[in-house]
């Protein structure tokens, strides 16, 4: 499942993709199919602390950017990556960046694993939540954005990320992305039209994304020969 991120990764023209793991077996199958790997510490409480460790093991210069892409979203669109990146790029004052989509049903609003951002008027993130927000009310139909886990840093910041202190909002929704906003940060959003595509957080998904992986293939198999 990594290696199929790590491809869309590729897919997105990033200049270089690394795999941050805590995991032998991870970073040997990563390696095994040309990617590369850094090993981190297993105590990180969060994906963006293992990102900033990895930050220091490769030596980058402040001004560049890392775009953390998780290992359970194999089936991520390429072109989603390069908007997270791009959005960062073009938002001088954002130490982050990342994306959303509109929530086109009531039941992925209502529940806590999706994640809701809401924005301002220039496209910056004012909170995250696992709640219906904004909160519809006299029956009004729910009109939130989905957040999607996908950040991109500006190196300095990822240096200094690891020294912030948690939030505590951050503790009570379990999302990370809050200790960034608690601590003065801005978050620039890209809005992306395309429902993203399953993750995989159970076997049932797992299940699922490979059902889709395989009709993908064979689609891409079917234009190659027409």
């Amino acid at each position: 499942m990594v290696v199929r991120v790590c491809e869309r990764a590729a897919q997105s023209g990033a200049a270089t993709v690394v795999v941050a793991t805590d995991d032998e077996r991870i970073a040997a199958a990563v390696q095994a199919n040309g990617f590369r790997a850094v090993r981190t510490r297993a105590d990180h409480p969060s994906g963006t602390d293992r990102i900033a460790e990895a930050v220091q093991q490769l030596s980058l210069a402040d001004e560049e950017t890392i775009v953390n892409v998780q290992g359970d979203e194999p089936l991520i669109e390429p072109s989603v990556i390069r908007d997270v990146a791009g959005t960062l790029s073009s938002h001088s004052e954002a130490s982050v960046s990342t994306a959303c989509h509109p929530i086109h049903d009531a039941e992925s609003f209502a529940s806590p694993h999706v994640v809701k951002v809401i924005l301002d008027a220039n496209g910056f993130a004012l909170y995250f939540s696992r709640a219906a927000v904004p909160y519809p009310r006299e029956g009004q139909e729910p009109r939130g954005m989905r957040h999607l886990g996908i950040y991109a840093y500006r190196v300095s910041f990822l240096r200094r990320y690891a020294s912030l202190a948690p939030a505590p909002l951050e503790r009570i929704e379990q999302l990370e992305q809050l200790r960034v906003l608690w601590h003065g940060g801005r978050i620039a959003v890209a809005v992306v039209a395309e429902t993203a595509a399953p993750g995989v957080d159970t076997p049932g998904d797992l299940d699922a994304v490979r059902r889709m992986w395989l009709e993908e293939s064979q689609r891409r198999g079917a234009s190659q020969c027409v």
